[in-house]
This record gives structure tokens, sequence and C-alpha cells, in this order.
């Protein structure tokens, strides 16, 4: 027989939620009324639901997925729909069987008297940490259909950050994989058919040095070329298990910084986002040591975290923010100015996000005028390689038809 979930009422009215086993709903309310309890929801259980705390803690939502949830919400709440409604309305049309079984839980969680931002911090991996204590913000501030349009807005402009920044990288990339295999199968499967052709010039003595070191490098990929890639796997392997750590975790993202030109776009992008989420849970309600704590860690890179760590507690002592902001050397002395000023004015909430779109507007035309240059250096690069090949290969030529 299958299982049907129900919410009733005792006969002093408290309200009793469980499963019963029933041929139809029909059935199940006539077996509730025999407990004496008073049927208000019956309906067939979900156990997807039931399994979902354990299951789904591993398991993301895309993000544009919870960006259309968040609007969706504010939009239901504000047109005077109730949460519980507007739950069970958003989990039969997600599109995401995570997103369907999550909001059930969350729904049934809610409906036992749990505030919705609790239910929604049990889901770490899908609902983020800025969107957890914006809703909290939101509940207790009574600003919470607005809390969720900020926090759509902002998952939204995140997103088309993150997709520009890829779909600028991808044909550089693209370019780079391609060459490199080319050269690769040029040099381990063309270029040892010659050797036997200048036997004659190596035996006088005569053969370049660049075509000595070409068929020599050829030869050693031949010969040692399985046991180099697995030195390279195993190189990979080693430092992904480095990079676990926290100490590679900081090695890596002070590596990215000093690239040049691109270390400073870099940096330029995670003070953009540090900008916006502080400025967006600021106008929120959230106090300022939270935002920061949350913010923080929205930066993405782990030497300006920690320098926003140390901002933190100046502010605890009762210093401002933009000292140990501009001591930390990773913010432009232009944002700075404008934090000071707006800590002066007492309007932090308002300028951090101006701050942020201006930044990524800069950081966006020096990383378009970046990949536009580097596509360029790209393609010369690989065709210095192939003409290093082929003149290494037709020098010799040259020389014995000379002497001939």
């Amino acid at each position: 027989m299958p299982d049907f979930a129900y919410v009733a009422r005792d006969s002093s009215g408290k309200k009793v939620t469980g499963t019963i086993d029933a041929g139809n709903s029909r059935d199940a309310a006539m077996q509730l009324a025999s407990r004496s309890l008073f049927p208000v929801d019956v309906k067939p259980a979900d156990r997807r639901a039931a399994a979902a705390p354990n299951q789904l803690r591993s398991r993301r939502v895309k993000p544009q997925t919870m960006a259309v949830f968040y609007g969706q919400l504010a939009s239901l709440l504000r047109s005077g729909v109730s949460m519980m409604r507007s739950l069970t309305v958003l989990g039969e049309q997600a599109s995401d069987k995570n997103l369907n079984v999550v909001l059930a839980d969350i729904r049934s969680r809610v409906e036992e008297g749990e505030p919705l931002g609790n239910a929604m911090a049990r889901y770490p991996r899908v609902f983020s940490e800025m969107g957890i204590n914006m809703v909290r913000a939101g509940t207790e501030g009574g600003f919470l259909e607005d809390a969720l349009d900020r926090v759509s807005t902002f998952t939204e402009l995140q997103e088309d950050l993150k997709g520009k920044t890829v779909s600028a990288m991808a044909y550089p990339v693209f370019l780079f994989g391609v060459g490199s295999i080319v050269i690769t199968v040029l040099i381990v499967f063309f270029v040892p058919k010659f050797d036997p052709l200048f036997a004659r010039l190596r035996d006088k003595g005569e053969m370049p040095a660049l075509t000595d070191g070409l068929l020599s490098f050829s030869m050693m990929l031949q010969s040692y070329g399985i046991y180099i890639l697995l030195a390279l796997i195993a190189l990979g392997f080693f430092i992904r298990f480095k990079l676990q750590s926290e100490a590679g975790k900081f090695a890596a993202d002070r590596i990215k910084l000093r690239i040049p030109v691109l270390g400073d776009i870099l940096m330029n992008l995670a003070v953009a986002r540090f900008c916006r989420v502080l400025g967006t849970l600021l106008g929120n309600g959230v106090p300022i040591l939270k935002s920061l704590e949350i913010s923080r860690a929205a930066t993405g890179n782990r030497l300006l975290s920690r320098s926003i760590g140390e901002a933190s507690e100046n502010i605890r002592s009762g210093e401002s923010l933009a000292s140990p902001l501009r001591s930390s050397g990773y913010f432009p002395n232009t944002v700075v100015e404008m934090i000071s000023v707006a800590e002066e004015s007492n309007s932090l909430e308002s300028v951090l996000p101006t701050i942020a779109d201006t930044l990524e507007k800069r950081t966006f035309r020096r990383l378009d005028l970046f990949v536009r240059l580097l596509e360029p250096v790209m393609l010369l690069i690989m065709a210095t390689l192939v003409l290093i090949v082929v003149m290494a290969l037709l020098i010799p030529v040259i020389k014995s038809s000379s002497a001939i």
C-alpha cells in the first residue's frame, strides 16, 4: 500500500504530522479520523523529500536556477500568496529535481515553525551564505520581498560576470590546446622520418645544431614520452593534493595575483565582488561585522580575504574600514578613498555597489583588450614553433643541395 503524508490536528488543536499506509487519500483520512485526528492535508508521501537532508547536502543547484527562484518567491510573496503556498508552487514547477526535493523539505520545516533562513541553511550547497543571511535579515526586519529581489539580482550579476570571463578566455585556451597537440604530433611522428636522410651530414659533423637538437628531442619523446606523460599526470595530482591544503591555496592565490596584467584583472574582479556583496548586505540591514564575514568569503582570494578579516578586527576596535584596506595594498587607492568618504557620510550601502559597477566596467575593458592581444600572441607563438620545426628540417636539405 502506498504511503500518504498528512498534516492533522488532535482534539486539543495541536498540529500532528507523519505518514500513514492507505489505499487512497480517502482511506487515509478515515484512518486519521479513527485516531481522533482531524485531517488538514493528506497527499502521497514524497520519498525523495524524506531523503533530502542526507542526499542533497553534497549536491548543487545552478546559480541561474537559484536567481529565478529568489525572484519568483519575492513576486509571489509581494502578490499576497502565503509562504507555504509559494514554496509549494515553486517546488512543483521547479525544473531542477534537486531543488524540487529541497523545497519540499524546507516547506515541511517552515510549516513546523522553523524560520525560513534556518531551513535554507541546512542546504549550504544550494543556498549561498549571502542568500541565507539576507533572508534572515529580511525576515527579522520585515523586508523579505526586497531582500529576495536583491539576492536574485546579485546572483544574476555574478553569473553574468563569470560567463563573460569564461567566454573571453575560451578561444585563447582553445588555440593553445589545439596548437600544442599539432606541434606534439609533428615532433613525435613527422620529424623522426627525416633522421635517415640526415645521416651523412651527421657523419661528416655538418649537422646544424638546430636540427640535431630537434631530432634528439623527438627521439627522447618517442623513447620516454609515456614516462614523461605519467610524470606530468603525477605532478598534476601532486599539485592538486597540495592545493587542497590551506598553505597551497594561499600560494595559488599569491601566484595568480603576480601574473602580469592578468593578476591585476583578477584582483579588481575580487574587489568588485567584495564591494557588491558588502553593499548588498548592508543595504538589507545586516550588521557590518557579519556583512564583512560573509563578503570576505565571496572574494574568491584568500590574500584579500585575510586583509578584510584584519579590517574586521579594526572595526571591532572602533576604527574605520578604509584604513586597514589601504594598508593591505590590495585595494586600489580610488576605491579606498571612495570607501573613506562613504564612511564619513554614512552611505556605504549605496556607494559600494557603485564602486563595484565602476570596477567591473573598467576591468572588463582591460580583460577584453587582454584577450584581443592574447589571441594574436598565441597564434604568433604557435606559428614560431612550427617555423622552427620547418627551418630545422629545411636547413640540412638546403646544405645538401648546395654541396651537390
